[in-house]
């Protein structure tokens, strides 16, 4: 069976911190494959700067073109919105029957998962990888780490955010060093987050 780890975000943009945390995910699990999620636009976001479904997954798919195992997708583009997690992976696991998913998630993300829509039904049935975030909130998530579908790994943090990103390219800063070069190019060349 095909073991495949969900990156789930909005990548707006997708960054080396992305990328980074990706491979070392990819490096030290037994996942063939790691697929970047690419959500729509979320109601509860500034819809001013977060860029078309379709730009967003442009720069994943340009990011990760010289990684072969990773890949971007678009499922969640014509599911029903908004996009909850357990009806993605419930949709995955029909299209894919012969695929094992296992849901790659923050710890800032694992503090709120009770939250989530069916997420005793997510822990019960799915592989949850939790890294490492620097985050304010409140650290809830001691009951959830001895669940035997939930495993911490200690993945390098990273403290770079498409926030932080999006700002500098407002103000006239450099942000290649933060984006693939692919990505950057991609950003250079238009008027997006200006």
């Amino acid at each position: 069976m095909k073991k495949i780890g969900l990156f789930f975000g909005s990548f707006n943009p997708i960054h080396i911190g992305h990328l980074i945390l990706a491979n070392y995910i990819l490096e030290n699990s037994d996942m063939d494959e790691l697929w970047f999620v690419v959500s729509p636009q979320n109601p509860f976001k500034d819809k001013k700067s977060l860029l078309k479904d379709h730009n967003r997954l442009d720069m994943v798919q340009l990011a990760v073109k010289s990684y072969p195992n990773m890949r971007a997708s678009n499922v969640e583009f014509s599911l029903p919105k908004p996009s909850y997690t357990i009806d993605t992976l419930t949709y995955l696991h029909e299209k894919y029957p012969d695929y094992s998913f296992s849901l790659i998630m923050g710890e800032d993300n694992l503090s709120s998962l009770h939250k989530w829509k069916n997420s005793d039904l997510l822990i019960k049935n799915h592989h949850i990888i939790v890294y490492p975030r620097v985050f304010e909130g409140e650290k809830k998530d001691s009951e959830y780490l001895q669940h035997e579908n939930i495993s911490m790994i200690k993945a390098p943090v990273i403290e770079l955010s498409a926030t932080e990103i999006r700002n500098m390219i407002r103000d006239g800063k450099n942000v290649r060093p933060m984006l693939p070069p692919e990505v950057f190019d991609y950003l250079d060349g238009s008027s997006f987050y200006k």
